[in-house]
């Protein structure tokens, strides 16, 4: 007699799909999260993306390097409000952002 722990991996057949519950209360759920999930999408790509752009500036010693934090900064924010990261992770973010970019403005300006 086989047991569940001796089986292989192979014999499992793969069969995840998006729809995979019996419960409807869960089917629901699957649909709220997945719909979700693309909402978040956007913002956080918003987000990654103006704070690579605020590095970059900064470490080019761009003269846009200040509305670039700005922008990022308020991506972050942004972020935060709708839940789509924790107001503590927002601001660590913000911190560590401001750390990165300050030492290049410093050293443009001396």
């Amino acid at each position: 007699m086989r047991r569940f722990a001796e089986r292989d991996d192979s014999e499992r057949e793969d069969t995840k799909r998006d729809d995979m519950a019996n419960i409807r209360s869960q089917i629901k759920r699957n649909k709220q999260n997945e719909r979700r999930r693309v909402r978040n999408k956007s913002v956080r790509s918003e987000m990654r993306t103006r704070t690579k752009n605020a590095v970059a500036a900064a470490d080019a010693g761009d003269e846009y390097a200040p509305e670039a934090l700005r922008e990022a900064v308020k991506r972050i924010d942004t972020a935060a409000a709708r839940g789509v990261i924790h107001k503590n992770q927002a601001a660590n973010r913000k911190s560590r952002l401001m750390r990165r970019v300050r030492p290049a403005e410093d050293a443009e300006s001396s």
